[in-house]
């Protein structure tokens, strides 16, 4: 995940005052994983709950729970039939929560992530088929704190076969880029990382738009649960 996420994290555990613990994992050590079949996700949450339950004892915690809410239900979500397998609650489902509602209730509580936009896991920026490393990460991860730097607070860098970069900003963002010097600008920046064709989606930005690409007997294993 990125750098700045992990401090985002810390520093709101300080401001709720609850325990923070920054555990590591070994997926990357994992072929299924690496593969990015399209059902990483299912891997990396498994490693993830292995880990965390190996913790269970010395925090003198039972259960594991989870931050899913209802809008998560019925999507392609390989991670949910990972937590089933290790009996994760999700109290924000259990309580009929939808991402609406959760945000409401930050804003109400007065936390400064009510209006946070949605940062998946940055593997999850590139292409089903495209295996998954840390140094094709760090690039996702530096190229999208440049469109940060923008002002461009959603945003995705999708990485294709080819090392190609398809930019995902909000449509009414597109035009910015018709200015020969931003996008020249972003082309270097780019090409520096190492990402060797730039792509700008005229879409503008969407979740999860790389869930297209996965195939249809993965999606039927791990659609809905």
């Amino acid at each position: 995940m990125p750098r700045s996420e992990i401090a985002d994290a810390r520093s709101l555990a300080q401001q709720i005052g609850i325990r923070h613990r920054v555990i590591p994992t070994d997926e990357f050590q994992d072929p299924d994983y690496v593969r990015n079949d399209g059902t990483r996700c299912y891997y990396c949450k498994s490693e993830l709950y292995s880990q965390i339950e190996t913790l269970l004892p010395e925090l003198g915690v039972e259960v594991i729970c989870s931050g899913a809410n209802l809008d998560d239900q019925g999507d392609y979500r390989p991670g949910l039939k990972a937590a089933a397998e290790h009996k994760v609650r999700h109290p924000l489902q259990e309580a009929g929560f939808t991402k609406a509602d959760v945000r409401a209730l930050a804003r109400e509580w007065n936390l400064p992530t009510w209006d946070k936009p949605a940062s998946p896991c940055l593997s999850s920026r590139l292409a089903p088929g495209v295996e998954v490393t840390t140094e094709r990460t760090a690039r996702v991860e530096a190229a999208e704190a440049y469109l940060h730097s923008l002002g461009f607070r959603e945003c995705r860098v999708r990485l294709h076969e080819g090392e190609l970069a398809r930019v995902e900003v909000p449509a009414d963002g597109l035009a910015r880029f018709s200015d020969p010097e931003v996008r020249g600008e972003l082309v270097r920046r780019l090409q520096q990382l190492g990402f060797k064709f730039i792509t700008l989606d005229l879409e503008g930005f969407r979740s999860g738009s790389l869930n297209s690409l996965v195939s249809v007997d993965n999606k039927r294993l791990f659609q809905g649960t």
